[in-house]
Order: C-alpha cells, then structure tokens, then sequence
C-alpha cells in the first residue's frame, strides 16, 4: 500500500485541506496547515485536444506522439484528456484512432488518462464559416455503418461524435449512438432551430465550442446559436482563450447556459505551448502565432485554431469579473467530468487525479507545480 498526502487550498472554499491518497484514490480529506499559500484542485479535464507542443493527434500519428502529447499536459495540470480526431477520410480517422489506442496500449498514465476519443465531424455543415478549417472534400452524411468500423477498429475508442444535425440521416444517427452510450455533440452547423431542437430530442447532450464554428454573420433571431443556448439538454463547451469569444460574450453565453451546464475546452492545435513566431502548417499554410497565445493565418489575420492551455482558460474565466476562481476551476474539473464517469471531484473514493498550483488575480494562468494521475507523479516543480 503507497501513500501520499497533498496540501492547498480548495478553490471552492478558500479552506486548507489535507487529501491523503491510497493506492491511486482518495482515501481521506480533512483540514490542512493554515498557513497553505498553493490551491489544492481535481485534475483539469479536457474534452477537446487535437494537439500540444507539437504533437499532432490529427493525420497518421504516431502513438509515441500521442504519449508525448498526453504527459506534456500533464505538465500544465490537465489529468484527463479526450484526444480529439477532426474530419478526414475514413483511412485517416481510423488511423489516427488506431494510434490513440494504441498510445494507451503502450502507457498506463495514457490509458488512465484518455477515457475515449472524440471525433469532431466529419458530418459537419459545408458552408463557409461553419466548416472551419475542417476540409470540404471529406464533409459527408452521417453513416451508422462507418461509425461501427471506427469503433471496430479501435477498440470502441469513440465515446463523444460532434456532427452538425442539418442531415436527413442526423436523428437516427444520433439516436444510434446515443443508444450504444456514445455523446453526440452539435457543432460546426448551420442547422435550422427546429434542426437543433430535433437533434436533442434524438439525444444529442452536448455543443461544441459554442460560439465558434459559426457564420461571420447571423440573423438576430432565429439562429443555431440561440437554439442551443436556450435547450438545457444540452451541455455546452467554450473556448475561454480570449480570442475565439470576446469577454461580454463569454460571460453572456455562461450565464445564460448557466455554469451547471457549462465547460471548458482548449480546442488546442499542436502549436500549442510553441514559443511565438511564424509557422508553416498543413492545414493553413503560414500562421502567427502571438505572445498572448492568438494564432492567426499570416495573411488574413483570420484566427488559425486554439493556441492557449486549459489552465489558461481557467485562469481568464477567473479575470472576467463576474466569475470565482472556484467556479472557474469548476468549469474544468467537475462540470466536464460529468461525461467522463464522474471525474473531476474532491471526494473521498475518486480517483486521485489532483493539481497544485499558484494563481493570485490578474494572473493569465495557473502556474502549476505538482501534479497526481491516478495517484503517481508525473511531474513535481518545486
């Protein structure tokens, strides 16, 4: 039996505690030193990644990538990761799905970490705007057929599908994977509200980064977007990097979805956590990517994808005002943990997946300095 005893203070009280952790799970929480400087949290849970620090989850990764992918969030206190596959041809998805099991396969901190994949298309909105940057060559209708090889071929790795309902195949499709225990998610759509509202009828239950994936310009009303802030079955992830959502509007979209139903994603490229500088990219040709963490086309200035970590994300929600650093760690621990079996609690019997960490207001990020995956220390900083 190893033992291991954790100090800081809890985000949601400002109270010290102690959190002892046995053989990999919490066994006990009670008070801690009075004196406690660093916060004490549940490890950061991440629903979208589709890379980090240069490791691509995307095209025909290697596994070992992956892995390197997994333990470099680590670092910045992110504990679950749900590695995330963006439309491609079939081939490819399922080579980049093999590699993901075959990461987990290969590291038990990977395998405790990565509960599934997420796919982000490819059954997602043609249009200019909400495509994104997702290639228009591979956009297709939903197919319950190649979903079933996805998960033949990777071990039943898919457990979130984020599609865009505007198809005719959309509501049997969803309510498949609904039925089989899979999230499907609404996004990169320009679907009609009554679209939306059959999507969750069908058993949708999530939005993916709400707020983006969008056309430039949208009328008043109706929209996708007021449809799925309006349907409370719905759960809805935002980028909170403060590039991809302005701050009135973040704050808008959190409060009128509420924080009960509400999280945090990163959506984060793998030029995240690159120093700043000019790059060459697949998808994009020539990006900036700017000390502040914006990433943007070389010629446009058109946003490139999501460049800043989860930590930071917490941290800006924590600046906007209206927000607690309690409810910000909150939006990223146990609100997304919700669709990973409960994770992302302090509580006696889960999982020791915890972080340490400064921050004091105005910080633009956590700084973290230790971390438990599953109760072993992958990295400690004094």
């Amino acid at each position: 039996m190893s033992s291991t005893e954790l100090t800081g203070r809890d985000p949601s009280t400002g109270r010290p505690v102690a959190v002892l952790v046995t053989d990999g799970m919490i066994a006990s929480i009670g008070p801690g030193p009075a004196a406690e400087e660093v916060w004490l949290a549940p490890g950061l849970i991440d629903l979208q990644v589709n890379g980090f620090c240069g490791h691509d989850v995307n095209g025909a990764p290697d596994p070992a990538a992956v892995v390197a992918m997994v333990h470099a969030l680590f670092s910045i206190g992110v504990t679950t990761v749900v590695p995330t596959v963006i439309t491609a041809s079939e081939e490819q998805i399922v080579l980049a799905l093999r590699a993901i099991a075959a990461a987990r396969a290969a590291d038990p901190l990977v395998a405790h970490a990565v509960p599934y994949a997420h796919v982000e298309g490819p059954y997602l909105s043609g249009e200019d705007g909400p495509r994104g940057v997702h290639p228009s060559e591979h956009i297709r209708a939903p197919s319950v057929a190649e979903f079933v090889r996805w998960q033949r071929t990777s071990g039943d790795l898919v457990g979130v599908v984020t599609l865009s309902p505007h198809f005719a195949e959309s509501s049997s499709y969803i309510a498949d994977l609904a039925s089989r225990g899979v999230h499907v998610a609404i996004g990169h759509t320009h679907a009609t509200p009554e679209q939306i509202l059959a999507a969750g009828d069908a058993g949708a239950t999530l939005s993916t980064h709400l707020g983006n994936g969008s056309h430039t310009v949208l009328p008043r009303h109706p929209n996708y977007l007021w449809a799925q802030l309006a349907d409370d079955r719905l759960n809805a992830g935002f980028i909170a990097d403060g590039h991809h959502l302005s701050r009135e509007t973040l704050i808008a979209m959190l409060r009128a979805k509420s924080l009960d139903r509400s999280f945090l994603v990163s959506d984060a490229v793998a030029l995240a956590g690159s120093p700043p500088g000019s790059y060459s990219t697949p998808v994009g040709g020539t990006v900036e990517l700017t000390a502040d963490g914006r990433l943007e086309h070389g010629t446009t200035g058109m946003l490139a994808g999501a460049a800043r970590s989860l930590a930071d994300g917490v941290a800006n929600v924590a600046r906007l005002g209206p927000f607690s650093l309690g409810q910000a760690v909150r939006l990223a621990t146990s609100s997304p943990g919700r669709f990973c079996g409960g994770r992302g609690v302090l509580r006696v019997g889960a999982p020791a997946d915890l972080v340490t960490f400064r921050w004091q207001p105005g910080d633009p990020t956590l700084a973290v300095e230790q971390v438990l995956v599953g109760g072993q220390s992958p990295i400690s900083r004094a």
